[in-house]
């Protein structure tokens, strides 16, 4: 008698729970699609590298095209010549990225630092002729930035250089600080944000990389490349043509990167400007 009551408890609760099952499985279904949405709309931290890699790269093989790039420049091993993909931001304006071709994390990737490596601060300076293209003028040398920012503060986790104008206050200030420059890490402050500052000689970036510069000239860099962000400005000094780099470590992780105060550098990006009003 006490076994038949057992068995019809157990099995009244097991209906029960079949019942409340069935019930709840729209729900649980839904919620679950929405999860996978969430996941899937994220922000996709890979997608300059899908861009290049799996539409640039197969586009331009197969018909001559490097679209939705505007430049591709494929990789040599035979010249040593670097692979690198040029790509108009999302954002708009006289704003381009430089990306290599390769799969590099960013600016502390050791791969940037091996001897004879490729020079991407080179093929950017080279590639900034695009700026006319959206400007309808070529811009004066010393009113273009290139920057790059720190792993702190990124929104792709794929190497990418940008390619703008230099902020107005920040052409002024590297012009007020031009003459008293060398070819040795000085300080420098930018809006009250600290840099270390260098000059660079030089109609172009072939013999001067500033990966390299920052991790092997900059005490206590190399270890922490992730958190330096890089600025590379065109200038024109007394002597002739050349370069003003800047670099500074950036506020860590989870704090505001625009936050006032002296200790922090800001974003390189932060820096430049893709209306080019300093050009006008």
């Amino acid at each position: 008698m006490f076994g038949l009551q057992r068995r019809s408890t157990v099995c009244a609760r097991a209906s029960l729970r079949a019942a409340l099952l069935i019930a709840f499985s729209p729900l649980l279904g839904a919620c679950a699609t929405a999860a996978q949405q969430a996941r899937a709309t994220g922000p996709n931290r890979d997608a300059l590298r899908q861009i290049v890699q799996q539409q640039c790269l197969p586009h331009w093989r197969s018909t001559r095209d490097p679209a939705p790039c505007v430049r591709l420049a494929l990789p040599d091993g035979a010249r040593g010549a670097l692979g690198y993909a040029v790509l108009a931001d999302r954002k708009g304006g006289a704003h381009f990225l430089l990306i290599p071709t390769r799969t590099l994390r960013g600016i502390e990737d050791p791969r940037l630092l091996h001897s004879g490596g490729a020079n991407y601060f080179e093929a950017a300076w080279e590639a900034r002729d695009q700026l006319a293209s959206v400007l309808g003028y070529t811009p004066r040398r010393d009113a273009v930035g290139l920057a790059i920012n720190s792993a702190l503060h990124r929104g792709q986790d794929q190497l990418h250089i940008h390619i703008e104008c230099l902020q107005p206050r920040v052409h002024e200030a590297l012009q007020g600080a031009a003459g008293g420059l060398r070819n040795r890490w000085t300080e420098l402050r930018i809006d009250d944000a600290p840099y270390q500052a260098l000059r660079i000689l030089g109609q172009d970036l072939g013999h001067a990389d500033p990966f390299k510069l920052l991790a092997r000239g900059l005490p206590g860099a190399l270890p922490h490349m992730g958190d330096y962000t890089l600025i590379v400005a065109g200038a024109q000094f007394d002597t002739g043509p050349g370069f003003i780099v800047l670099a500074g470590r950036t506020a860590p992780s989870g704090r505001d990167p625009l936050e006032p105060g002296p200790q922090w550098a800001r974003p390189g990006e932060t820096l430049l400007d893709a209306s080019c009003a300093v050009a006008r």
